[in-house]
């Protein structure tokens, strides 16, 4: 029996089957050199209420929001991911050597070259979601329940937080996804998004497609963290940060027009 096989059979014990089939994936394509599959997800299109009445300030006001069908990443991109696009990156993530975990410590700038990198060698065209997408993704887009957090209103059962995170990220996949198939929209890592970050963007924000403000000093991110608890869990919390920063909390998960791939 070989190293890389004893390996993958006390995976199994661990790790949810989805959660195995992920890493399996990723580490078969790093065998073959191959550029990995991201698992993408169809979003169908349609119109939703965004943002939270009971939410502190820059949620509000609740308004309407229309989008376009979309392909979001069924997973948050890994660290093995990572590498594949970008080989020769010495970045160091903060939970370095979990390949099946998100890829953290990675600027919103960072995140922008790996894209650029990964549609090179893919000739697609990646991206990161705008606010809009992520949240109607979260939430279950069509097939929403109407659930606080994406897939559940219990955080403990669709999250990595800091209940149950033991102040650490954890393979993508292992919790319950959402109503869309979608794993890790709440908890684990925030996410980058597209958007410019306004406190007051919600006043100002068109209905169809919209894409932030058109200038700021920070951007969006969503979904909290391994060490969040679950007031910033929320399917509709807002935080920002700093672009050029590296944060050991903050990853991302791919975007994609549907219409590129239809």
């Amino acid at each position: 029996m070989t190293r890389i096989t004893r390996t993958f059979l006390i995976i199994t014990r661990r790790f949810s089957f989805f959660g195995f089939a992920a890493i399996l994936a990723i580490s078969l394509q790093v065998a073959h050199g191959q550029v990995p599959d991201f698992g993408m997800v169809l979003v169908e299109g349609g119109t939703f209420r965004m943002g939270s009445a009971i939410g502190v300030s820059d949620e509000q006001p609740v308004h309407e929001v229309s989008l376009d069908d979309f392909y979001i990443g069924r997973f948050e991109v890994t660290q093995q991911q990572w590498r594949m696009v970008l080989p020769d990156d010495t970045t160091v993530f903060y939970f370095e050597g979990c390949a099946g975990c998100p890829a953290e410590r990675i600027s919103w700038f960072k995140v922008e070259e790996f894209i650029r990198n990964l549609n090179q060698k893919t000739k697609l065209n990646y991206r990161l979601p705008t606010e809009a997408e992520w949240e109607f993704a979260a939430r279950g887009g069509l097939k929403s329940q109407g659930f606080k957090y994406s897939g559940s209103n219990s955080e403990m059962a669709v999250s990595w937080n800091v209940e149950n995170s033991k102040s650490a990220t954890h393979p993508v996949g292992l919790k319950k996804p959402n109503e869309l198939g979608i794993y890790d929209m709440t908890g684990n890592v925030a996410e980058w998004c597209g958007d410019w970050y306004s406190a007051n963007w919600y006043k100002l924000s068109g209905r169809d497609n919209p894409m932030g403000p058109v200038a700021g000093e920070y951007r969006v991110i969503r979904g909290g963290s391994w060490f969040y608890d679950h007031t910033g869990l929320r399917a509709a919390d807002r935080e920002s940060a700093n672009p050029s920063y590296r944060y050991g909390y903050v990853g991302f998960r791919l975007c994609r027009t549907a219409t590129v791939l239809k």
